[in-house]
């Protein structure tokens, strides 16, 4: 079977030499005579190795092998270099070369370092494919909080989540735009068929048609075998497309044929292969301004947007936060296998006022930090990041609740302010609702009555 190895040196007849060997091995060979020449060949999709000398005028060896790896994380690169540079070769290694061979070296040492690397480079893919299709059972993975904004959002969700109908999904960076897809999922008939998630962003542009519709043996070099895309994947279940305000024009235009025609065919086959997945879309971008700016396919915007769900900002719907925070901390709590009992009034408090410019996101990383800086039973202001302890101790809370809910009447307000106060002693109690009742100086029953009231959902706060 060939493979395609691209060789990067500067040296003449080391090219040669190389060539040699790996053409004599069957192989397909790509001379780059820099660093810089090299990257310009890193969207190939057919590339299967990289070999790379160290000493290069321009782009070194250990910068490439940097630069290479954010691009193509699935090819293996194999550092080749002279006596003198092993530390260097070594720390590529912890860069992220796969292997390093010393000049001179054995035409074998050159082909079972290739052919290892292969084998690797193997194992990254199907490993790849392996994350793409998410396991067809339920992952309780959905969209959860007691705002009222995040009530409305969920209705929204049970409302459309039945029908095969295509979503697009809006909302700032961070907020929880996979989730409320894979919430759309869970909660659809196709939550048994596959998830699948590509984020439009992240796969170079010239390796995006392949991955979405597979491809061929033979549609070029080094196409050594049938390989399908994320829309085969995803057949009988839900596709997310993430970011999707980045997806190229040109890509954009077979997308839309896709979703009209409800069919594709691999890169390189004449196959018309029928699909039937639900198309959900999301990106933090607005695409109607893309589509006036000729940036993004008009008619590929309508075809997405036939039922639109913008999620909120986190600073719009804080009282999810204490239940957030609680559940975040029971889910870190079990990864770093450290466990504390819960923040301090003082610390959701600080949590509650921040403005939260990276959502969900920053407040996961925000209690993730809590909890390893955590020295007591209790996460405190004092564990929190510097920038939430000045909000602590910024202003008079009461007044900058007032402001943040911004209550229209008194008892509108004083309703916010109890709701805020009972969700914080449940989080508090883990939801325990005597205890929390204890600790608001109440009696149990008027507890359940305010929570009644108030329209809190128990069930979700004790998850």
């Amino acid at each position: 079977m060939k493979h395609t190895v691209l060789v990067v040196d500067d040296e003449i007849n080391m090219q040669a030499v190389m060539r040699m060997i790996l053409e004599g091995a069957g192989h397909a060979v790509i001379i780059a005579d820099s660093g810089e020449e090299a990257l310009e060949h890193a969207h190939r999709p057919e590339l299967d190795v990289v070999l790379t000398d160290l000493k290069m005028p321009g782009i070194g060896g250990e910068e490439f092998i940097v630069r290479f790896r954010k691009q193509r994380p699935d090819v293996p690169v194999i550092v080749v270099t002279a006596h003198g540079t092993i530390g260097s070769a070594v720390k590529s290694i912890q860069d992220g070369a796969a292997d390093y061979l010393v000049k001179p070296f054995e035409p074998a040492q050159l082909e079972i370092s290739v052919h290892n690397a292969i084998k690797l480079r193997d194992i990254l893919r199907e490993n790849e494919q392996l994350k793409a299709v998410v396991s067809r059972t339920r992952s309780n993975r959905r969209m959860v909080g007691e705002s009222a904004s995040t009530k409305r959002l969920l209705e929204e969700i049970e409302r459309v989540a039945p029908y095969k109908t295509n979503v697009l999904i809006s909302g700032e960076s961070g907020v929880g735009k996979e989730l409320v897809a894979r919430t759309l999922h869970e909660l659809s008939p196709r939550a048994t068929g596959p998830w699948v998630a590509i984020n439009c962003s992240a796969i170079p542009r010239d390796l995006m048609e392949s991955e979405l519709f597979g491809y061929a043996k033979g549609a070029f070099t080094g196409a050594t075998q049938n390989r399908s895309g994320r829309f085969e994947h995803a057949q009988g279940g839900s596709l997310f497309l993430d970011e999707i305000g980045d997806l190229d024009l040109a890509l954009q235009a077979k997308l839309l044929r896709v979703v009209q025609e409800r069919e594709f065919s691999p890169v390189g086959s004449d196959e018309v292969k029928s699909l039937d997945v639900r198309f959900i879309a999301a990106s933090n971008r607005n695409l109607k301004e893309l589509v006036q700016q000729g940036k993004f396919r008009e008619d590929l915007f309508y075809r997405l947007d036939v039922y639109n769900i913008h999620v909120p900002p986190l600073r719009a719907r804080r009282d999810d936060i204490p239940f957030l925070t609680q559940s975040f901390l029971k889910e870190l709590s079990k990864e770093t296998d450290k466990k504390v009992d819960g923040f301090s009034p003082a610390a959701l408090e600080a949590l509650e006022r921040h403005p939260w410019p990276g959502n969900i996101r920053e407040l996961r990383n925000t209690v993730e930090r809590a909890l390893l800086s955590c020295r007591g039973e209790m996460i405190d202001v004092s564990d929190l990041p510097s920038t939430l302890q000045s909000t602590a101790s910024a202003g008079d809370p009461i007044a900058a609740a007032g402001e943040q809910l911004g209550a229209h009447s008194l008892d509108d307000w004083l309703a916010d302010v109890e709701r805020r106060a009972i969700l914080r002693a449940l989080a508090d109690c883990h939801g325990v609702q005597a205890h929390a009742a204890r600790q608001l100086g109440i009696t149990e029953r008027s507890l359940w009555h305010r929570i009644k009231k108030l329209g809190i959902q128990i069930n979700r706060v004790v998850n």
